[in-house]
């Protein structure tokens, strides 16, 4: 039995989530498939003062997969630091040892007019970031805002083992092997330490087990003008916590909007899976969020933590009909536009129809 943890989290994460459910329900009928829901976040904060219980955190660890919807929002930004929703997403990726963050960037062709760039520079866009996400400057210490001589100082440490680095660099390998077999790694080795030895690490993981794959070199602010200027020429883009983060953002404009877009966050065991928009609270409750990111996100799992690859490209497929036949909801269209759960009904109709 495959277990599977829903986290809906804040604001439009239980709109989403449960479009979700929709689709997890329709599988359970020919799979061995389970869930269960439970607080995250700021949800989590108000009932027990924490984003993350340890309760939680044990579901997690015994699930085989997590869905998270999202987290956060204006009514708690004022709290410290280590109580904020965020801090329980940063919990349970490194408690979960969640050290890829893997980000697809596609354009759908019935969405090309929702780029910020030309239809001919964006057309066959399709790029997969993977992002380092248990190292780096997040999480490197010691980090402080401190007083010397009467004036205050804040530092934070960049700072990444030979092992983290090729830990994650097998993983964008092994994906662009299932691509178009090209990688491209961002760094700034020109003028920090801790970016060459990132450079010569990948280097030797591609030149020792990965010499079939195409790999290219490119400084973050270069890498950020090219994905700009030829984005159809980038497959899989290798990338640190920092610069990664920075640079999916980038790729995601591309799109046209964040609600297309999932993520996953995986390692050796656990699997996190979430659609890369906030919670967006001033939209909560009214049932006009995009759930279009939350189920490809689900997508993923079904991919990289079930092992079920045919109900990713299902799902992925069901979406891009739902597309092509004109349907929007309220970000992505002017008119008739559909509702948050209108456009889950379309595309589990859809799933439906190409399964038989």
């Amino acid at each position: 039995m495959k277990k599977i943890l829903i986290l809906p989290g804040d604001g439009i994460g239980q709109e989403v989530t449960n479009e979700c459910l929709k689709i997890i329900s329709y599988f359970q009928k020919d799979h061995e498939i389970e869930y269960t829901e439970d607080l995250f976040g700021g949800a989590s904060i108000d009932a027990h003062g924490k984003p993350l219980t340890n309760k939680v955190l044990e579901k997690a660890m015994d699930a085989d997969a997590v869905l998270l919807g999202a987290v956060g929002g204006p009514k708690w930004e004022q709290l410290d630091h280590n109580l904020k929703p965020e801090k329980g997403l940063l919990t349970l990726r490194k408690e979960l040892e969640a050290f890829a963050n893997l980000r697809p960037g596609k354009v759908f062709p019935a969405l090309i007019d929702a780029s910020s760039l030309k239809k001919s520079v964006v057309d066959g866009t399709d790029i997969f970031v993977v992002r380092e996400l248990t190292g780096g400057i997040y999480f490197g210490e010691p980090r402080y805002i401190k007083e010397v001589d009467g004036k205050r100082i804040g530092a934070n440490n960049l700072i990444y083992s030979e092992d983290e680095i090729a830990k994650v660099a097998r993983v964008a390998f092994d994906i662009a092997r299932k691509r178009k077999n090209k990688v491209t790694s961002l760094d700034k080795a020109n003028v920090l330490e801790v970016m060459q030895l990132w450079r010569d690490v990948v280097s030797e993981v591609h030149s020792n087990e990965f010499k079939d794959v195409e790999l290219e070199h490119l400084y973050i602010d270069n890498a950020a003008m090219q994905v700009i200027k030829r984005p159809s020429t980038f497959d899989v883009i290798l990338a640190g916590n920092l610069f990664g983060d920075i640079i999916s953002d980038e790729i995601a404009e591309l799109t046209g909007s964040l609600g297309m877009l999932p993520s996953a966050s995986i390692g050796n065991k656990y699997g996190i899976y979430e659609p890369v928009h906030g919670s967006a609270p001033d939209i909560a409750g009214q049932n006009i969020a995009n759930p279009i990111a939350a189920i490809l996100s689900l997508g993923m799992l079904f991919k990289y933590s079930l092992q079920m690859a045919n109900i990713h490209d299902l799902i992925e497929n069901a979406v891009s009909e739902a597309l092509n036949a004109g349907f929007r909801t309220k970000d992505i269209g002017i008119e008739d536009t559909l509702t948050c759960s209108e456009m889950g009904d379309e595309i589990l109709k859809n799933i439906d129809k190409l399964s038989k």
